[in-house]
């Protein structure tokens, strides 16, 4: 029943990607991460004013390395939702649990605790197939960077879930590991707005000047943020890690949906077969680690 958090964490995600590619047309990506950031430290700071927490921990370097990880591959993830189509970004995004299943497999085989597994390489292999079916019909020429960048925030996202489900068992609450998430997002918002304004004007000028419009969607993001990444920890950290991971697919199918209703996203044949592939390949790979470890 906890894994059900996934489900609720992934239809608030989905929403948190329209408002970043509204967002994306006015604000820079170093904006949106910054803001996201602090919008989700105020609201677990004033959510401890009202309950019995603390944010001390005995584990600072095993959350700068989640911050890290996640922040770079929350970048790299805003940056290709504001150049590809919504859908597109998302399903790219969410090849993590596949990436986890072909960490997981290469340090077991790497350290002699397993031979070569023929399953769950089709698995993968498969897994990429359709990400070259879902690229080559949507991806316009320019779009191609978008693509790549959007690849390479699923593998450290990858890293990050690793490092989330590491925290939980160590025994951090969830609001804990969202809040030094939240601060590392402020840090590399506010440093690589500082270079790019350095470069480009000789000022350190980080918000340009807000729309209401603009500072409604960067509150949203950071709300959305906040709700989805607390109940992502809570299903990683309290639910099954087989429904967890499966559960994390239908954001793909809610993104879909808002990319229809409102830019009108038209997606080929090749498109959504390409999806379901990615789709079906990261349940496989789960349910084979899940054995594999039975």
């Amino acid at each position: 029943m906890q894994s059900l958090w996934m489900l609720f964490a992934t239809f608030v995600f989905a929403i948190m990607g329209v408002c970043v590619k509204l967002a994306s047309a006015s604000c820079s990506t170093s904006e949106i991460v910054m803001s996201r950031g602090l919008v989700g430290m105020v609201l677990i700071a004033v959510m401890l004013r009202f309950q019995k927490g603390t944010l001390r921990t005995t584990l600072p370097w095993q959350h700068a390395w989640r911050g890290f990880v996640g922040v770079t591959a929350l970048w790299l993830w805003f940056f290709s939702i504001g150049k590809l189509p919504l859908a597109t970004a998302m399903t790219l995004n969410y090849m993590a649990p596949i990436w986890i299943a072909a960490i997981m497999f290469t340090l077991s085989w790497w350290h002699g605790q397993q031979g070569f597994a023929w399953g769950l390489t089709a698995a993968i292999c498969a897994s990429f197939i359709g990400v070259a079916l879902l690229l080559q019909p949507t991806l316009h020429a320019d779009q191609w960077l978008g693509g790549l960048l959007a690849l390479i925030s699923g593998f450290l996202s990858a890293l990050a879930y690793i490092q989330v489900k590491k925290l939980g068992q160590l025994g951090e609450p969830e609001y804990r590991v969202v809040f030094y998430f939240s601060v590392s997002g402020v840090i590399a918002g506010f440093l690589s707005g500082t270079i790019d304004s350095i470069y480009h004007t000789g000022q350190i000028l980080i918000l340009h000047k807000l729309t209401l419009t603009d500072a409604g969607l960067l509150f949203a993001i950071g709300l959305c943020a906040t709700i989805a990444q607390i109940a992502m920890t809570r299903a990683y950290r309290l639910g099954a890690m087989l429904v967890t991971a499966n559960l994390q697919y239908t954001g793909i199918v809610f993104s879909s949906i808002w990319g229809i209703l409102i830019w009108g996203d038209h997606l080929g044949w090749s498109s959504w077969l390409g999806m379901i592939i990615i789709l079906v390949s990261g349940m496989t790979a789960t349910f084979y680690n899940a054995n594999r470890r039975s």
